[in-house]
């Protein structure tokens, strides 16, 4: 019986999109996937895959078997990697995605930190401030400093995301310290161009309406709007762990802080999808990088 392994190729077809593709990832000849393809399409008496010079797609039949057998092979992979790791063994490749500024200071020293730990895991990062769908994109872990709402992840917090207005003390000699929330219109305000909440400044004015921000710089790079804080250029809203040292040093001077409202705050999690068994290198990370981040004072 080759169902497993006839089952395995199926889905590397439709992850690489192609049979040329399949058979390069799993370092077999374009014949021998197109023969696997076959022996299972005769074993289940129906076609899976409409294939063309140039297209491939799913018959109806080969979508319910896609469907039906992706969490199957799922599983058998994870039960598999299980074994072979072994008792106090870790070892393997581990998807990981964050945020650029969360990811630079705080994600990449945990992870080498980790390798050195654990010199047989290897880990594929990707920095985006992009929100990725880590199920889609086959990602092990996201660390996130966003609300969770997808039902098909599990979440376990690391830290408050704590966020504040905060400007260069050279800005505000020069345009004055707004007073109240009300002020924030007539003043140079640094936002992200991004999707989301993230220009939800949580500052509450007393009428309780929306406050109005300034017309100022925006970028899709929060690393960005630091650093054009710091340089004088407007007032920020920015994450705590982003410019705690800065204002501990007084390089940023935080603004309204008794005008903030701490519901608007959110918590930095590490992410993963929902799976009948988790790896053991994705346990040890998780529970290393939850010591990691308690370790950090912010």
């Amino acid at each position: 019986m080759r169902y497993e392994a006839d089952m395995a190729i199926f889905h590397a077809i439709l992850s690489a999109g192609s049979f040329s593709g399949a058979a390069a990832n799993l370092g077999l000849t374009h014949s021998a996937v197109s023969k696997r393809i076959t022996a299972l399409e005769g074993r289940l008496g129906v076609q899976l895959l409409i294939r063309s010079t140039r297209h491939l797609r799913l018959t109806n039949a080969g979508e319910l078997y896609a469907a039906e057998t992706r969490d199957i092979l799922a599983r058998l992979t994870a039960v598999e990697t299980e074994v072979a790791e072994g008792a106090g063994t870790v070892r393997g490749r581990i998807r990981v995605t964050a945020s650029n500024a969360l990811g630079r200071m705080h994600v990449v020293p945990a992870l080498f930190a980790f390798m050195q730990r654990y010199p047989e895991v290897e880990v594929d990062l990707t920095l985006t401030d992009t929100v990725v769908d880590i199920v889609q994109e086959g990602m092990d872990l996201a660390i996130r400093s966003a609300s969770l709402q997808d039902s098909r992840l599990v979440a376990r917090k690391l830290a408050a995301n704590r966020r504040m207005a905060c400007a260069s003390p050279v800005y505000l000699a020069e345009r004055g310290t707004p007073q109240r929330p009300e002020d924030m219109h007539n003043h140079a305000c640094l936002r992200l161009n991004l999707a989301g909440s993230f220009n939800q400044w949580g500052l509450a004015s007393a009428s309780g309406q929306r406050v109005q921000l300034g017309a100022g710089f925006s970028c899709n790079s929060l690393e960005t709007l630091h650093a054009a804080c710091r340089q004088g250029h407007g007032i920020a809203w920015l994450p705590l762990f982003l410019v705690k040292q800065d204002i501990e040093d007084n390089v940023l001077l935080p603004v309204l802080e008794a005008y903030r409202d701490a519901t608007c705050d959110t918590s930095i999690s590490i992410v993963r999808p929902h799976m009948h068994y988790v790896p053991n290198r994705l346990r040890v990370l998780t529970d290393f990088i939850v010591d990691w981040f308690d370790r950090l004072a912010f």
